[in-house]
C-alpha cells in the first residue's frame, strides 16, 4: 500500500529536481529517496521520474501523479494542524530574518513557538533582504522576514509591520534642541544598511544633490556597528528608530527632528507555496502578532522621544 512518506519524498524529488535536494530537505540520505520511488513506482506501476542529466523531472504519469501528491500533502499537513496535538508539529523549520526584527520583537516570536510547538525547532539566519531572497528561492531556507513583500510568482507573503526610518545621532554633535535642515545634515556622515538595500539607496538619493557636499556614505552589515558609531559621534544614523529605544532613552541617542523624511520599511514575511507549509503559516501568523503588537508599543515611545526633541 502507499504510503505518505512515498508520495512526500516524490513531491520533494519533483519540486526540488534532485535525488540529493530532497534527502536534505527530508534529512535522510540519497539511497533511500532512490529506494522510496523505485517502491512508488513498483505500486503505480509506470515510471514517475525521469533521471537524465542528473536532474529529475517528472513524466507524463509523474505529472498526474503530482497533482495528487500536493492535494494529499496539503490535507494531510492541514489535518495534523487541526486535529492533532501542537506537539504533532515537529521538524525544523529554517528562518532567514532581517536583522532589524533581530533587534525588535524576534525573541518573543521564538519563546512563543517554543511554547506552542514544542516539537518545532528553529535554525535561525541573519541577512540582509536580497541574499534572504535568493535563499528562500533556492530552498535554503523555508520561511523569510524581509523588507516586502516580495512579488516572485511562486511566493506567498503577509504583511508584517511597517517600521518608520529616523535620523539618529550623538548628543555631542549638537543638533538635538532645533529642527535640522537637509543642509545641516549633510554636514555629517551618513551611517545605515549595507549596499544593494532599499535604506542604503534612499539615504543616497536623499542627499545626491548639486546644491548639497558629495555625500560620506557608511555602510555596514551589522546594526550594532551602525549604532556603536553613532553613539560615538562619527557620523548620523539612519536606521528605524525602534532599535534604538534603549539608547534614546538612555540619552546617548538623540531622534532628530528634521523635514527630511524617508519612506517607511514595511517588513513581510514570505514563504513558498507549497502544499506542506501549514507550519511556516503558522510561524508567519505568530510573526504578525508579535510585529503588529511591537508596531503599537514602539510607536508609542518614538512618539514621546519626539515631543522631548520638539
Amino acid at each position: 500500500m502507499t504510503d505518505f512518506r512515498s508520495i512526500e519524498t516524490f513531491l520533494w524529488v519533483v519540486k526540488l529536481g534532485s535525488f540529493r535536494g530532497a534527502a536534505q530537505r527530508l534529512n535522510t540520505t540519497q539511497p533511500a529517496i532512490s529506494q522510496r520511488i523505485a517502491q512508488l513506482e513498483r505500486e503505480m506501476g509506470v515510471k514517475l521520474l525521469n533521471r537524465d542529466h542528473r536532474v529529475a523531472s517528472p513524466t507524463p504519469s509523474g505529472r498526474q501523479m503530482m497533482v495528487y501528491a500536493e492535494k494529499l500533502i496539503g490535507l494531510r499537513s492541514e489535518m495534523m494542524a487541526e486535529v492533532g496535538d501542537r506537539s504533532a508539529m515537529r521538524g525544523v523549520l529554517r528562518l532567514g530574518v532581517a536583522e532589524t526584527i533581530v533587534h525588535t520583537w524576534l525573541p518573543r516570536l521564538v519563546k512563543s513557538v517554543n511554547e506552542i510547538y514544542p516539537n518545532l525547532s528553529l535554525e535561525i539566519e541573519v541577512d540582509i533582504t536580497p541574499n534572504l531572497t535568493a535563499r528562500l528561492l533556492a530552498q535554503e531556507i523555508e520561511l523569510a522576514f524581509v523588507v516586502g513583500p516580495l512579488s516572485t510568482p511562486g511566493v506567498q507573503s503577509r504583511v508584517l509591520c511597517d517600521y518608520q526610518i529616523g535620523f539618529l545621532a550623538s548628543p555631542s554633535l549638537g543638533l538635538g534642541n532645533a529642527p535640522v535642515t537637509r543642509r545641516d545634515l549633510a554636514r555629517f556622515p551618513m551611517i545605515t544598511f549595507p549596499r544593494k538595500t532599499k535604506p542604503y539607496e534612499a539615504v543616497r538619493a536623499v542627499f545626491d544633490r548639486p546644491d548639497l557636499p558629495p555625500i560620506r556614505l557608511h555602510a555596514s552589515a551589522s546594526l550594532a556597528t551602525v549604532i556603536h558609531m553613532a553613539i560615538e559621534g562619527l557620523g548620523i544614523a539612519v536606521i528605524p528608530s525602534v532599535i534604538v529605544e534603549n539608547e534614546l532613552t538612555a540619552g546617548r541617542l538623540q531622534l532628530l527632528d528634521t523635514d527630511v523624511k524617508l519612506a517607511p520599511l514595511t517588513f513581510s514575511a514570505s514563504w513558498l507555496t507549497s502544499p506542506d507549509a501549514v507550519a511556516v503559516e503558522r510561524v508567519a501568523d505568530l510573526a504578525r502578532q508579535f510585529a503588529q503588537a511591537s508596531v503599537a508599543v514602539d510607536g508609542a515611545a518614538t512618539a514621546g522621544h519626539e515631543k522631548t526633541v520638539a
